[in-house]
């Protein structure tokens, strides 16, 4: 085991119980976890997020093979989103969400129309979060509890198509030079901003 790197095999007596992994208590366990699922297994942890997962949902568009996919589940595990919908091509890079797509329930939606389909049934409202002349501020729009916040490729942004799926499309305010923030960052922001508008201090 790496020096401060999680923790070493665990002493015995060993803990009891069947979220226990007992190769993880014997050799020790690395992971990025937090300390109270040190030596779960990896169906144990999901199991216990799947309790308190919250309503909002997460999406973004996979056109072009986008590397910053992997930082948006990263984000929607941080922020215990309910899950991420990969829009577009089924494949991405998974090195950003540094193995935290383990714990997010991930679907897959062959493309906008398939996906506007899931979210009406679903009753879930999607909120393009992207940067067009007529987007809403984020720090003034008041996001439903249900809805889907939905995420663009770096650089072209939300598609066309998919601006016209969105109830709303709502920008993050900059004040710098540059354009726009980039996806993996907007996500971030986006996904806090729900947090503090519906979970209660």
């Amino acid at each position: 085991m790496a020096e401060g790197i999680g923790v070493g095999p665990h002493p015995r007596p060993w803990p009891t119980g069947h979220q226990f992994d007992e190769t993880l208590l014997a050799e020790g366990d690395t992971r990025n976890v937090l300390d109270e699922y040190r030596y779960w297994t990896v169906e144990a942890i999901v199991a216990d997020l799947d309790r308190r997962r919250h309503p909002f949902h997460v999406a973004v568009e996979n056109w072009q093979h986008d590397f910053n996919i992997g930082t948006v589940v990263r984000n929607a595990n941080a922020f215990m989103a309910n899950r991420v919908h990969i829009v577009g091509k089924k494949r991405w890079n998974k090195r950003g969400a540094m193995v935290t797509d383990r714990y997010v329930h991930i679907d897959h939606h062959s493309d906008v129309e398939a996906f506007a389909q899931w979210a009406e049934a679903d009753g879930l409202a999607l909120i393009g979060i992207d940067i067009i002349s007529d987007a809403l501020p984020i720090e003034r729009f008041e996001f439903p509890e249900r809805c889907c916040l939905v995420f663009g490729q770096e650089g072209p942004g939300l598609s066309p198509e998919m601006q016209a799926a969105c109830s709303y499309v709502v920008k993050i305010t900059q004040y710098g030079s540059t354009r726009s923030v980039n996806v993996g960052v907007a996500s971030g922001i986006a996904m806090y901003q729900w947090t503090i508008q519906h979970i209660a201090e």
